[in-house]
């Protein structure tokens, strides 16, 4: 077989990269992971049947196990210990999102583009509440294309995913809705937030110029992450 060419280093990695790493992610801390789905898999199980506007109440109430799924994320990715700060953060961006998705989808990713990497920045860089909100809106519109196109990448990938696993699951005679709803959210959501957490290392490397070492895999590694905090900060 031919070789495949070198990855592109993070600076200049593309959408599709930051999707396949954010798989290879999963796959190499699968069980870890996967405990990453049960807050949003618990929010749709509670909130079926429901109307829309007991949806959005719903997911509200989940916002603080939904935020500490993200820390948790950051912490898988990068190695990096959970802070308040970073908690804080996780909790005060992703806030507004129930209430964005009920406008369109496409708001709620820009708005998380935007300021979502605030918490890995928060626990990378050991910020305070305040500085990680400033270095995390540096960040998102360091090269906005970028962390928009990912996000919006990844929440596609998931949510189609999710329906062809949902349809595989409902043919079965023995799964009713809500476990093929369950195992659906449990199972592919997980992708979100580490995709989210990757995404930090690509627009990091956009900010200072980082080019890194050449290699996708290593930003999974708890040491390159924490070798890079004097670049980051520089």
């Amino acid at each position: 077989m031919p070789e495949l060419p070198p990855p592109l280093p993070p600076g200049e990695r593309t959408v599709g990269q930051l999707v396949g790493e954010t798989i290879r992610a999963y796959g190499d801390r699968f069980w870890p992971s996967l405990l990453l789905g049960i807050p949003l898999a618990a929010a749709t199980q509670v909130s079926l049947g429901l109307s829309a506007d007991a949806q959005t109440l719903v997911l509200l109430a989940f916002t603080p196990l939904i935020a500490a799924a993200y820390v948790r994320a950051c912490q898988l990715v990068h190695g990096a210990r959970p802070t308040v700060p970073a908690y804080a953060c996780a909790v005060l961006v992703f806030l507004p999102v129930p209430l964005l998705v009920r406008v369109f989808v496409l708001p709620a990713v820009g708005w998380l583009a935007l300021f979502g990497l605030a918490v890995p920045a928060a626990m990378v860089e050991r910020l305070g509440f305040r500085n990680a909100l400033a270095r995390g809106r540096r960040l998102g519109t360091a090269d906005f294309v970028h962390a928009l196109g990912s996000l919006a990448a990844l929440v596609i990938v998931v949510v189609i995913s999710s329906y062809v696993l949902f349809v595989l699951l409902r043919s079965q005679g023995d799964n009713g809705q809500r476990v093929a709803h369950a195992l659906a959210d449990l199972v592919l959501s997980p992708m979100l937030y580490l995709g989210g957490a990757l995404l930090y290392v690509d627009q990091a490397a956009r900010v200072v110029g980082f080019r890194g070492d050449g290699a996708l895999h290593p930003p999974v590694d708890p040491e390159p992450a924490r070798g890079s905090d004097a670049q980051i900060e520089s």
